[in-house]
C-alpha cells in the first residue's frame, strides 16, 4: 500500500523535474481548497500560498502550485520553479527574514486518490524567495513523518510540535518537540522540563512577546473498541519557555496557563495567525458531536484574540461601516450582501437576481432554496432610527461563512482568509473565496473574491431528491426538475417579510406555511421533528435574504 503511493509520488515529482525554468503566469484566484498554506512575505506586499487539498466527492486531489497574490494590485501569479516539493497538505510553512526572506515547509501528508491511504512526509524544504529556488535541506536526527504539526520561527531556529501519523490500520498523535537551527541546519530534540500538553494535532502554536510559546487546543483521538474512535477537542493552554543556561545550552520548560477573559468553545480545525500587538488571532473551526457511529459538525466563523502580555483572550466583535447606518437612516439603497464600500461597490445589482441557498439544520439536513430578490429601496430601511448594533444599521454584515481548515495570514494590520472547507450533510464543499479584515479597524470583512460554492462539483452518488437539489445549486434550470422546486422558485409565494418586522414575530406568523413546504420536500414519511427544523431554517435563509 505504502509502496503504491510512494510510485505515485515519483511519478508526480517526475513530472515536476521535467519544468527546468521559472515561471511566472497571471493567473485567476487559485482553485477551491483546504489545509494548504498562506504566508506572508517578510519584505514586500505579497501573499504566498503553496500546496492544500480539495475532494470532489469520489477523488482527492493534492497540490503543490505556488501562488503569489500581489496586494497592492489585488493580482494572482503562478509561480512554477523546478524541482519543487512534493504535493502535500496538512504541512506547515513559516516565513524567516532570512537572506531576502525563505519559507520554510516541513512534513504535511499525501492522499491516494481515493483518499484511504496517507503518506506523510518528514522532510524539510526551503524556498528563497529572492531567487525564487526551491531547496530540499536534508539533515539527519528530525522529527518522524506527521501532518497536522504546528512550527513556529523563535528567535533563529524553527519550533515544531505534534501532529499525527495514520496509516491504514492505526494512527499515532504525537506532544513532541523538536528545534531546527537556521544557522547550523541541524534538528534536536527537546525535552522539556514540566507537565506538557497531551499528544495532538491542529493545536495553535505562538510565540508570545516575552520569547516563550504558547500552545492552545487542538484534536486527537483514541480507539474505544475495535473500529470506533473517539475524538477529543482540546481546550488546554500551556506554556513553552527556554532558560538560557550559562553557556548557550538552553533549557526547556512546560507549563499550563489559565487565562482568563472570553476563551474560544471547545473546537478543532480553527485556523491561527499572529495579529498586530503580538496577539494570537483565532479564526473558526468546527465544533464535532460525535457519537459512536457518526460525526455532526457545527461549523464557526468567529474571531478571538489571544493577549500574551495579559494571558486573556477576548472576542472579536466587529463593529460595522459608520457610512452604511447614514445611508440607512436616509433610505438609500443599500449594497447586496458580500459587497464592499469600496473594493467592491461596483457589484451593487439594482436589478432582481436569483438567489440559491443551501441551508444545514442542525441534524445536517441539507435544505435548497432558490428566489429572486430584487434591489432593496426605501421600504426596507428600518423604522427606528436607534442604531444600537451593526446589524440593526445596515443589515447583516459581511463576514465569511462558517469553515474549517482555512488559510490565514497577516500583513500590514489586515487579515486574509482564504478557502476552507465545510460540510452540507454527506457533502463536503470546499471554499476559493478570499476576504480581508483591517483588525485596526474591525469594521467589517472586505470581499476580495467572491466564491459560489453551489457551483462545486460533486461526484458522490446520491438519490434523486439530492441530485435534484445539486443540479439546481450549479444553476441547471433542467424541465424534469419535480414541481415541488419549480415552485420554489417563485418567491411570490413565500410570505412577505414586513418593513421593521423582526424574525421572532415572522417565524410564528408564518410558521405554517414553511411547515407545509418543508414536508412537501421531505416527504410524508419524515418525523414531524426533522420537518420543523428544516422549516425554521428556509423561513431564516429567507427572512436573513429578504432583511
Amino acid at each position: 500500500m505504502k509502496e503504491d503511493l510512494e510510485a505515485l509520488i515519483a511519478h508526480f515529482q517526475t513530472l515536476d523535474a521535467k519544468k527546468t525554468q521559472i515561471v511566472e503566469t497571471p493567473c485567476s484566484p487559485p482553485s477551491p481548497r483546504l489545509n494548504a498554506s498562506l504566508s506572508a512575505h517578510p519584505e514586500k506586499d505579497e501573499l504566498i500560498l503553496f500546496g492544500g487539498e480539495y475532494f470532489n466527492g469520489q477523488k482527492t486531489f493534492l497540490y503543490n502550485e505556488l501562488y503569489i497574490y500581489n496586494i497592492r494590485k489585488d493580482t494572482w501569479t503562478k509561480v512554477e520553479i523546478p524541482n519543487p516539493p512534493p504535493r502535500r497538505c496538512a504541512h506547515q510553512a513559516v516565513v524567516v527574514p532570512q537572506g531576502g526572506g525563505q519559507l520554510w515547509i516541513f512534513g504535511g501528508e499525501f492522499a491516494s486518490p481515493d483518499g484511504e491511504q496517507f503518506y506523510h512526509y518528514k522532510d524539510l524544504w526551503v524556498l528563497h524567495l529572492a531567487t525564487r529556488t526551491w531547496e530540499q535541506v536534508r539533515s539527519p536526527g528530525g522529527p518522524s513523518g506527521r501532518s497536522g504539526h504546528r512550527m513556529v520561527a523563535w528567535k533563529r531556529q524553527l519550533i515544531l510540535f505534534g501532529g499525527f501519523h495514520e496509516s491504514t490500520r492505526d494512527y499515532i498523535y504525537y506532544n513532541d518537540v523538536y528545534a531546527f537551527d537556521l544557522d547550523t541546519f541541524t534538528w534536536s530534540k527537546l525535552s522539556p522540563s514540566g507537565t506538557g500538553p497531551t499528544p495532538r494535532s491542529g493545536c495553535q502554536m505562538s510565540v508570545t512577546p516575552q520569547g516563550s510559546i504558547v500552545i492552545y487546543g487542538g484534536y486527537s483521538k483514541q480507539r474505544i473498541k475495535k473500529d470506533v474512535d473517539k475524538g477529543t477537542q482540546h481546550s488546554d493552554m500551556f506554556l513553552l519557555k527556554s532558560e538560557e543556561g550559562r553557556e548557550g545550552s538552553g533549557r526547556w520548560v512546560w507549563t499550563r496557563i489559565n487565562p482568563s477573559g472570553t476563551k474560544p468553545t471547545p473546537r478543532s480545525g480553527f485556523s491561527v495567525a499572529m495579529a498586530p500587538n503580538s496577539q494570537t488571532l483565532l479564526f473558526g473551526g468546527v465544533c464535532d458531536e460525535e457519537e459512536e457511529e457518526s460525526l455532526e459538525g457545527d461549523f464557526l466563523n468567529d474571531l478571538y484574540f489571544y493577549d500574551a502580555t495579559k494571558n486573556r483572550w477576548f472576542a472579536g466583535q466587529l463593529k460595522g461601516p459608520k457610512s452604511e447606518k447614514r445611508k440607512r437612516r436616509r433610505g438609500t439603497k443599500a449594497e447586496p450582501e458580500g459587497a464592499n464600500e469600496q473594493e467592491c461597490g461596483e457589484a451593487s445589482a439594482q436589478a432582481p437576481r436569483e438567489v440559491v441557498r443551501e441551508v444545514v439544520t442542525e441534524d445536517g439536513t441539507v435544505v435548497t432554496i432558490k428566489q429572486m430578490l430584487t434591489a432593496p429601496g426605501p421600504s426596507k430601511q428600518p423604522q427606528s432610527d436607534e442604531d444600537d448594533s451593526p446589524e440593526e444599521a445596515g443589515g447583516p454584515l459581511v463576514e465569511p461563512r462558517p469553515r474549517s481548515n482555512a488559510m490565514l495570514a497577516v500583513k500590514h494590520g489586515r487579515l486574509y482568509l482564504f478557502g476552507g472547507m465545510f460540510e452540507a450533510g454527506d457533502r463536503q464543499v470546499t471554499l476559493s473565496d478570499f476576504y480581508c479584515l483591517d483588525l485596526h479597524k474591525m469594521d467589517q470583512w472586505t470581499v476580495l473574491v467572491e466564491a459560489d460554492p453551489e457551483t462545486q462539483e460533486w461526484l458522490e452518488e446520491t438519490d434523486s431528491e439530492d441530485s435534484d437539489a445539486g443540479e439546481g445549486a450549479e444553476g441547471g434550470e433542467e424541465d424534469e426538475e419535480d414541481e415541488d422546486s419549480s415552485e420554489e422558485d417563485q418567491e411570490p409565494q413565500h410570505p412577505l417579510v414586513t418593513p421593521g418586522e423582526q424574525f421572532a414575530d415572522y417565524l410564528p406568523r408564518t410558521e405554517q406555511y414553511w411547515v407545509r413546504l418543508a414536508r412537501d420536500d421531505a416527504g410524508s414519511e419524515a418525523k414531524e421533528k426533522r420537518v420543523l427544523k428544516v422549516a425554521h431554517a428556509m423561513a431564516k435563509a429567507f427572512f436573513d435574504d429578504s432583511a
